[in-house]
């Protein structure tokens, strides 16, 4: 048997075969190159506009309100940080996230919301990618909520406004609205001064939303700014107490206090009942929210006769030492009566306002031309706006008018035919203390004084405040404002209200003044409408109030009492009106 003998062959080069794969692959990354260069250097801006607008975002910084202070330094107004509960819609449809309805149930429950009126909101429309549930929660809520880990349900940042002070200031501080915007008072009027603007910042983001390049600013922001207030808390508190427990004791509809630095023109306090608490935004009351101290109107009656006197010292037409004849109680004036309580017989100027004669202080207004007595109020603030820079201050009203009757000229000695707001009477009596200068009033604290004008001589304004010493010491109307150690140049005030056709049978009780007088420091207005009951005057109502409120607030300022010298001299003054 023959064997055949095997050969080992090799593999032989198939050379077309090469040549079509290394063609193929050099094809490939010419068309590669090609579609790179293509990409890179002839058309970029395709592709780097797809990626911007999936990575570049702009950013903005949180901006907080700026703080509202009291002169002292204490808090009034302050922002705490919150969160806001929005929803996505879409992710929560796309990543079935209705389907465990114990955590919506338990979402519902922390928000104190329906769970249907929740779910109802994120499953109405699955395309909507923005929805508040709640805003400004605290931030123990806003953590139980990350810890429900509900698909689609996230948290927001943001601030909210808190008020320390309470309803003490809460007309004159006023309030924010849920988007951080002043609504009422100084937050209002210094919306813009309190309210920085956001820097907003451009930056490149992954695709989890995690800032990986910041690329350059947008816009430059500016910081928020505090504001300092010209109140004392302190003071604002008193009266506030004071001013409660005097509207609740009288049963009175609301009333107002205004407590003015003599010498500046500052509003220490300035309170208004009823009141409310602007860290709770429900039920909000509008009748409550107006600081009635400078947007309500009253006629002022008895408050108003030491002007009537410092118009006719001012114009000459009587004198410091003159006796005025009221004699028998009564006089008629164009066909009408003008009447005092009782008979006073021979009286001086003193005695008229310490007294509060209607009779006396009418002839000595008919002694003088009525528009010395309408400049003389006009000069004092009547009729005017005061500087304050706050919405909603009324100016009063004062008629201009070419002809009054002799009745006319008479009503308007004793406070009827015109009307005033609490803080223009404080100002017209700050101006007596301050030696006849009427300061603009400020809210805001001043690093020093403004410069005032000279409305009535100093000699005048002494001689005034002399006059109404006696006011509230015995035989005076108000005898219940007297202060030991602290004498008031003061006046008390009793109007009727008006009403369609004549005056009804509410009342308006007030009182204004002065202290000290050998020192003026301060001076305060209070205005109690509509009292219950008969107690219903001034010196009756207001006049308690006063005395608490000025006493404890001299006390705060650390002013000095009377010396042994000063109670024998303003003794022999007071003594004048007897």
């Amino acid at each position: 048997m023959s064997r055949q003998a095997k050969r080992k062959l090799n593999p032989e080069l198939i050379p077309w075969r090469l040549f079509v794969v290394v063609g193929f692959v050099l094809l490939l990354f010419t068309a590669l190159i090609a579609r790179a260069a293509y990409i890179q250097i002839i058309e970029p801006d395709k592709l780097r506009h797809e990626s911007d607008m999936r990575t570049l975002r702009t950013s903005s910084n949180q901006v907080q309100r700026g703080l509202i202070t009291d002169r002292n330094g204490e808090m009034l107004a302050v922002s705490v940080p919150v969160r806001a509960v929005w929803a996505d819609p879409k992710v929560s449809h796309d990543k079935e996230a209705f389907k465990d309805i114990r955590r919506w149930q338990a979402l519902a429950d922390v928000l104190h919301l329906p769970v249907e009126s929740i779910v109802g909101k994120v499953q109405r429309d699955p395309k909507r990618r923005f929805i508040y549930l709640k805003r400004q929660v605290t931030p123990a809520v806003a953590e139980y909520i990350k810890q429900l880990k509900i698909a689609g349900i996230y948290l927001k940042s943001e601030s909210r406004r808190y008020y320390p002070a309470g309803e003490t200031a809460a007309q004159l501080v006023g309030l924010t609205n849920i988007d951080d915007v002043g609504i009422e008072g100084i937050e209002n009027a210094y919306d813009s001064w309190l309210t920085g603007t956001p820097s907003k910042q451009k930056v490149r983001k992954s695709r989890d939303g995690k800032v990986v390049q910041r690329l350059d600013i947008v816009e430059e922001g500016e910081s928020s700014n505090d504001l300092v207030l010209s109140i004392d808390q302190r003071i604002q508190q008193l009266a506030y107490r004071e001013l409660k427990r005097t509207t609740e004791i009288n049963q009175a509809t609301s009333g107002s206090v205004v407590v003015l630095d003599v010498h500046t023109g500052e509003v220490l306090a300035m309170v208004n009942t009823p009141s409310y608490n602007p860290n709770s935004r429900e039920n909000l009351q509008s009748y409550r929210m107006r600081n009635r101290a400078l947007t309500d109107t009253f006629e002022p009656g008895s408050t108003v006769k030491p002007f009537v006197v410092a118009a006719a010292l001012e114009a000459g037409t009587i004198e410091r030492n003159d006796l005025i004849k009221t004699s028998p109680g009564w006089m008629r004036v164009g066909g009408r009566q003008v009447r005092d309580p009782i008979n006073y017989g021979d009286m001086t100027l003193d005695k008229i306002l310490v007294k509060s004669s209607n009779v006396g202080i009418s002839k000595v207004s008919l002694s003088m031309p009525v528009q010395e007595l309408l400049g003389t109020y006009q000069s004092m603030g009547l009729g005017n706006y005061s500087g304050i820079n706050l919405a909603g201050e009324s100016a009063g009203l004062i008629h201009d008018r070419r002809r009054w009757s002799d009745f006319e000229r008479a009503t308007l000695s004793y406070g009827y035919g015109l009307t005033a707001t609490p803080l223009q009477l404080a100002r017209m009596y700050a101006a007596l203390g301050s030696g006849g200068v009427l300061y603009p009033v400020s809210v805001l604290k001043l690093k020093q004084a403004p410069r005032g004008e000279q409305v009535i001589s100093e000699q005048t304004a002494k001689d005034v405040m002399e006059m109404i010493l006696g006011v509230t010491e015995k035989g005076g109307t108000a005898t219940q404002a007297h202060i030991d150690d602290y004498p008031i140049a003061g006046k008390t005030g009793t109007s009727r209200k008006s009403i369609a056709g004549g005056y009804g049978d509410d009342y308006v009780s007030l009182f204004a003044g002065v202290a000290p007088v050998h020192n003026p420091r301060l001076a305060i207005s209070i205005v109690v409408n509509e009292p219950k009951g008969d107690r219903y005057h001034g010196g009756d109502v207001a006049g308690p109030a006063f005395a608490k409120i000025m006493s404890g607030a001299l006390q705060m300022l650390n002013v000095e009492p009377l010396n042994e010298k000063e109670k024998v001299e303003l003794a022999a003054i007071a003594r004048r009106a007897e």
